[in-house]
């Protein structure tokens, strides 16, 4: 996808000029580390996608879009301790390549980095920029939050898991497509549209990225596979598995849950096997597809001319059907 490419290029572009202060070292390295390793650079992208959509100016847009590069990459590097994550992007994780303390450290100051590139907005959207920011990343919290609750819990309910997922990871989708129509200057009504196909987006790449994560390849998603079989992580398959296993099934799912000494290949095994004699993976596939066409009934309504929509629509059929 030619438009895609050639913003990846110049978001890219963007993210290494960025500067950092030279001292202390310690501090400044990790985020100079995680910002390089690359990624898919999604949410940048999406603000200024949306932008051009509304018929804005990408590079107003620029510096809101790197502000929530750098605090989405920040989530993640404080996600990876929580979750013990030994690789992002297929390199070892901040804390993995240091230490816990100086992740923290340097996660903390990426969040004032963040607001410092968002305060480089245009005075005449700033205020608004702001509010989306703030809400948004308030948002994050409070969906990881959420997530690390689970983790104290043997069972969830599928209307918890949605919700925890569409504030951690959706919110930040849907907060970037919003950011992108305020600074171009759209209706509300178009800013509200775009917020929610953003959202139904979301959802529907976190249950891809469950996915993946399961049945996924590891050279091209770059993360090990099983990772959140392994940690007991509630994603959409395990927690979909235990809503519809019959009671001998779920004897099987409670006793690899519960094991805190345990064969790593004998339980990835287990319980993906368990996945398949469910069919989990359609089931996800089905419910993914679901959020999918919600988002596209969003975009469609928006008042822009339809050529205008093209650039998005084509991106969000790639996004759903990447392999990693």
């Amino acid at each position: 996808m030619q438009r895609f490419n050639e913003l990846l290029a110049l978001v890219s572009e963007e993210v290494e000029k960025l500067k950092y202060q030279n001292e202390p070292r310690e501090l400044y390295e990790p985020i100079e580390y995680i910002m390089g390793l690359g990624g898919k650079r999604l949410r940048p992208i999406v603000c200024l996608m949306s932008c051009e959509m509304f018929g804005g100016n990408i590079d107003k847009a620029m510096h809101a879009a790197l502000g929530m590069e750098m605090f989405h990459n920040f989530t993640l590097v404080h996600d990876d301790i929580m979750d013990s994550a030994q690789f992002r992007r297929g390199k070892p994780t901040v804390h993995i390549n240091w230490n816990e303390n100086r992740a923290l450290l340097s996660g903390d100051a990426m969040i004032i980095l963040a607001n410092k590139l968002m305060m480089k907005v245009d005075d005449h959207f700033l205020r608004e920029v702001m509010e989306v920011y703030n809400n948004t990343g308030l948002k994050v919290c409070d969906g990881q939050q959420l997530d690390l609750n689970f983790e104290q819990r043997d069972v969830i309910s599928m209307d918890e898991y949605m919700k925890m997922i569409k504030l951690k990871t959706a919110v930040l989708i849907a907060g970037c497509l919003r950011m992108g129509a305020v600074i171009a200057g759209t209706s509300t009504r178009n800013k509200d549209l775009i917020e929610e196909f953003g959202l139904n987006l979301g959802i529907s790449f976190q249950i891809e990225d469950d996915l993946l994560d399961s049945f996924g390849d590891y050279e091209k998603f770059g993360k090990k596979i099983g990772g959140d079989i392994l940690i007991n992580k509630k994603t959409f398959l395990l927690v979909k598995a235990m809503e519809i296993a019959d009671q001998a099934t779920r004897k099987k799912i409670d006793y690899w849950l519960s094991l805190k000494d345990f064969n790593k290949n004998e339980k990835l095994d287990s319980l993906l096997s368990i996945f398949k004699d469910l069919n989990i993976k359609e089931i996800a596939l089905q419910e993914s597809k679901l959020y999918f066409e919600n988002a596209i009934i969003a975009l469609d309504q928006i008042k822009v001319p339809l050529k205008d929509k093209m650039q998005l629509k084509q991106f969000a059929y790639l996004l759903i059907n990447r392999e990693y």
